[in-house]
């Protein structure tokens, strides 16, 4: 049985303007100490499908299952999800200033997880617990680093802060948003590092939230990637990165920082997200994708097995595009509309023309 087992996810909210669909019948599984990335811009529903799962979203309709050890944590009352938050499943926000309380120590917040969750706890084995995770996450001097309030620490340690109270109670699962957008390069990388290690160590399971695929590229066993609230893109990571199939996972890799030619401009994808109010008709990225066919425009696809290699066979890289099944990034007949795309336009007839000349001998769905 896996651990979090997430079955068609349908997440909206009514305003003013209209019900925004945030997510939309999302679906995945995550194992025992294995990572997964969901990536994708701001605005696809990164946040909101995780934040729902931990019933964080007031005001929100919400459809669909999330069993966490064959409970579904959707159908949990408050009194269920007290005890499961930060117990078994912890959550590292992106701002730690934000989320840590400016009145109370850093250390003071730390102990009273521990005890909020384990009452035999006294305060001075708390406290001491509180000493030993700071010191766990490379905190210095924790004895005395305990004491501080969180506008004492600076960011890189504010966010030491959070993973460690994040780990104190050695949960099952961690979901980390966006746990180092606001950190200089240098100690991402730390943070990054000290994640991998402590999961190792505790033999956590990891949701990491990003829109930076070169944030989670030696980090993630799974990569899931999603647009307009929906996934389009679910693989192993060397998959996902060697064999992308969705011309939208293309898109963020070549906006990598170095992933460029020297002396090349940074590629980006044009256009920008739609609205989650008035999403577009067919396929939500075909406004702003340079292989956009005439089926796009009207039939939305849905997550499939794609078999960009004999690697493929075991169904584990799934993808919602109508590109056949070898059209990114392997064949010769996708390095024409490449080019035609980027010399004529990217959604000229030329390369739609290309596109669906070598569709036809493409593989059934």
């Amino acid at each position: 049985m896996s651990l979090l087992e997430v079955r068609d996810l349908r997440v909206t909210f009514d305003t003013p303007d209209g019900v925004v669909q945030a997510v939309r019948g999302l679906s995945f599984t995550l194992e025992p100490g294995r990572t997964l990335g969901i990536v994708g811009e701001s605005g696809s529903g990164k946040s909101v499908s995780t934040q729902t799962l931990m019933r964080l979203t007031p005001g929100a309709k919400v459809s669909g299952e999330a069993f966490f050890e064959g409970q579904d944590l959707l159908a949990m009352n408050e009194r269920q999800l007290r005890t499961l938050r930060g117990a078994q499943i912890a959550m590292i926000f992106q701002d730690p200033l934000s989320s840590l309380h400016p009145l109370y120590k850093v250390g003071w917040q730390i102990a009273e997880l521990v005890r909020a969750h384990e009452p035999q706890t006294t305060k001075a084995q708390a406290r001491q617990r509180a000493i030993d995770m700071l010191g766990l996450v490379g905190i210095p001097e924790p004895g005395k680093r305990v004491d501080d309030y969180p506008h004492q620490f600076s960011g890189g340690m504010r966010q030491r802060a959070m993973i460690a109270m994040a780990l104190t109670l050695s949960p099952k699962l961690i979901i980390a948003d966006e746990p180092t957008t606001a950190l200089d390069a240098t100690v991402q990388a730390q943070i990054l590092d000290l994640m991998r290690r402590l999961q190792a160590e505790f033999n956590t399971a990891l949701i990491m939230i990003t829109h930076d695929l070169g944030v989670i590229a030696d980090l993630a066993d799974d990569v899931l990637v999603m647009y307009a609230g929906a996934a389009v893109e679910h693989a192993d990571r060397r998959t996902l990165y060697y064999r992308q199939h969705h011309p939208y996972t293309i898109g963020l890799l070549e906006s990598v920082p170095g992933s460029s030619v020297a002396g090349e401009r940074l590629r980006s994808i044009p256009g920008q997200p739609p609205s989650l109010i008035r999403l577009p008709a067919g396929c939500k990225f075909h406004p702003r994708c340079e292989y956009v066919m005439d089926r796009c425009l009207t039939e939305e696809p849905v997550l499939h097995t794609v078999l960009t290699s004999q690697e493929d066979s075991d169904g584990s890289h799934q993808a919602a595009c109508w590109l056949p099944h070898t059209a990114i990034g392997l064949s010769p007949e996708a390095t024409e509309i490449r080019q035609t795309a980027a010399t004529a336009g990217r959604t000229s007839e030329a390369s739609r023309a290309l596109a669906e000349k070598y569709q036809k001998g493409a593989v059934s769905l």
